[in-house]
């Protein structure tokens, strides 16, 4: 069957579909469920007021708590997941939008817990830490200690609780702008196809080798943004004010600061990777330079930089031989691990093509009482698409094995380790092509510069995007005005820094910074870029030391939210708060660019 992109959800084969109804089996089951979790909001009041009055009171109001986020968790995930499916269809928007008022109405409730446990005195909730019964909990009240200084008096909680579904707003404004209404017309292709031009096949169409083609493809698809630019721009400036709100409530010296904190992550850390990517130009200016010279074109432009370098290599691979390559790259991360994933990418896990309507990108999501669910939208075509599946992969892994391993209040680990597990999945997978194909100089190289172009995307462009957050975050903080312009200039003279003087910046590539959805999740990019870093030296780990390497990642995944991120690494064994990471990935980005070099020369 031939997927096409503006194919309407109701004709998409079940088996190419998640399967979500372990969770409910249908939109009733979540009703019942939501009414019944409305009707326990009330009891939210009778422990108000009484948390200081001993230990059994203030379990019990934990316990509680942490059973109605369970159930939120489940009717939230099911909705957004529902309403990822096809954004046109309004019901599903309408099931999203009553979950996130419902978090909003639970959050609102439970909003004095907080300020009540942080006035008991210390001594006696370090008491209550070494009781049996709050043993799943004493992490949770260690972090909440930590808040202390940034949590306000109760009335002052629940107005920002109140707050919460509003000021998600330019993110949810963003998301149905740039999936549901913006149109990027259509395109024919030098073999004569009019095909539509989406956010799913942006960038494959960028991979075409007809130069003139992947300069139509990239202007038409920026035009769309240059038209709605003001839009944008506005949207993007309110989530900015929106992170600068919730720093000054919460007492904090910035917003990068507040974003921080809660994975207790220096910003030394932050600071680092930045300086130390800069460090790392040469061998990125290099590399641009070998390939404008592979490409034999006088200049160097964006639309260049996603086009392999090796002629003559069409490549193809089904959703099924797809997943067998991931499996078998897999191998050494054990055969429990293989034999719990290949089932699930293949039985209900995965939605795996574009529809009309459908979310662009890819995610792993999920709860605690539900199937780490992915959203694809698998591309045959493409090589990027293969090492999309194992990325996400790498996440719904993650969360499976934390899930069995940790109770309810410890299970959900963060953003910055999440980046760690789907990008170690990549690096294995480019190690296990390269072998696969080492007779094979062409396939070899077409590897390695998917590798090379890979973390130049991720360890390099995240980095920058990570910059231009951080300034832009500055200039809100010192009330300078964010308007179309401040974005688009701060942005063009960052991709001067980046690229130098080895590509030429097009006026329609300044726009890039409106369509980046991570933007709305302040502080969030500057993980991918330490991520690949942290999995980098794991995956050389392993090939070192084999299963001993092994068995502490395994242990590292199975911690969730068990310990704060740099700890949770350093039982992986790596430790992100020294530089040895960031320069280590910059060195093997160096060393890949010369083997391709190398390899040219025999093609």
């Amino acid at each position: 069957m031939v997927h096409q992109p503006n194919t309407p959800r109701k004709e998409v084969l079940q088996s190419d579909c998640w399967d979500l109804s372990p969770m409910f089996q249908t939109t009733g089951a979540w009703e019942s469920l939501f009414q019944a979790l409305e009707k326990k909001i009330p009891t939210y009041d009778k422990f108000k007021g009484t948390l200081s009055q001993g230990p059994d009171i203030l379990l019990a109001c934990i316990e509680f708590d942490h059973s109605v986020g369970r159930d939120m968790d489940a009717l939230y995930t099911f909705a957004h997941l529902k309403n990822d499916e096809d954004k046109t269809q309004s019901d599903n928007e309408g099931l999203f939008q009553r979950a996130s008022n419902l978090y909003t109405r639970i959050g609102e409730a439970s909003s004095f817990i907080s300020p009540e446990i942080q006035a008991i005195p210390l001594d006696e909730l370090t008491t209550v830490l070494d009781k049996e019964a709050f043993k799943p909990y004493r992490f949770y009240l260690e972090q909440m200690i930590r808040y202390i200084p940034h949590t306000r008096d109760a009335p002052t909680e629940q107005l920002l609780a109140m707050a919460g579904e509003s000021l998600s707003a330019p993110q949810k404004i963003f998301s149905q702008l740039d999936n549901a209404d913006l149109k990027f017309g259509k395109v024919k292709k030098p073999a004569g196809d009019v095909l539509p031009l989406t956010h799913g096949n942006f960038i494959t169409f960028l991979g075409h080798k007809e130069r003139s083609f992947r300069k139509t493809v990239f202007e038409q698809y920026y035009q769309t943004y240059h038209d709605h630019r003001h839009t944008i721009a506005a949207t993007l400036a309110a989530s900015v004010k929106k992170d600068l709100f919730w720093a000054r409530a919460r007492h904090f010296d910035s917003t990068r600061t507040s974003a921080l904190f809660a994975d207790n992550v220096p910003e030394d850390v932050y600071d680092n990777l930045i300086i130390n990517v800069k460090k790392a130009f040469s061998p990125l200016y290099r590399y641009l330079d070998f390939r404008k010279q592979a490409l034999g074109v006088d200049e160097l432009h964006m639309y260049d930089t996603y086009v392999q370098l090796v002629p003559d290599i069409d490549f193809h691979m089904d959703y099924e031989q797809a997943v067998a390559t991931c499996i078998e790259a897999l191998a050494p991360l054990g055969q429990d691990y293989c034999r719990t994933l290949e089932p699930g990418l293949l039985e209900g896990w995965v939605d795996r093509y574009e529809n009309k309507g459908k979310r662009s990108g890819a995610y792993s999501s999920g709860c605690y009482d539900s199937n780490p669910y992915i959203l694809l939208n698998y591309d045959p075509n493409s090589i990027n698409s293969v090492f999309t599946m194992i990325h996400e992969a790498g996440h719904s892994m993650h969360t499976f094995l934390a899930n069995k391993a940790q109770p309810y209040p410890t299970h959900g680990y963060t953003i910055f380790v999440a980046e760690v597990a789907s990008t170690l999945n990549e690096a294995l997978l480019a190690r296990h092509l390269l072998e696969k194909y080492r007779d094979d100089p062409k396939m070899k190289a077409y590897i390695l510069n998917r590798e090379i172009d890979n973390i130049r995307g991720t360890f390099f462009r995240q980095t920058m995007f990570a910059e231009f957050e951080h300034i832009i975050h500055g200039l809100a903080g010192e009330n300078q005005p964010l308007t179309i312009k401040t974005f688009t200039s701060v942005y063009k003279d960052l991709l001067s820094v980046y690229f130098g003087d080895n590509m030429v910046i097009d006026e329609a590539l300044t726009l890039e910074c409106l369509r980046i959805p991570h933007f709305y999740s302040s502080f969030y990019v500057y993980k991918y870029a330490t991520g690949l870093a942290a999995a980098l030296g794991i995956a050389q780990r392993i090939t070192d030391k084999g299963k001993p390497a092994v068995d502490d990642y395994l242990d590292f995944l199975k911690l969730g939210g068990a310990m704060f991120p740099i700890d949770e690494l350093r039982v992986a064994g790596v430790d992100m708060a020294s530089i040895t990471p960031v320069q280590a990935a910059a060195s093997h980005f160096e060393s890949r660019i010369s083997e391709l070099e190398t390899l040219w020369k025999s093609i």
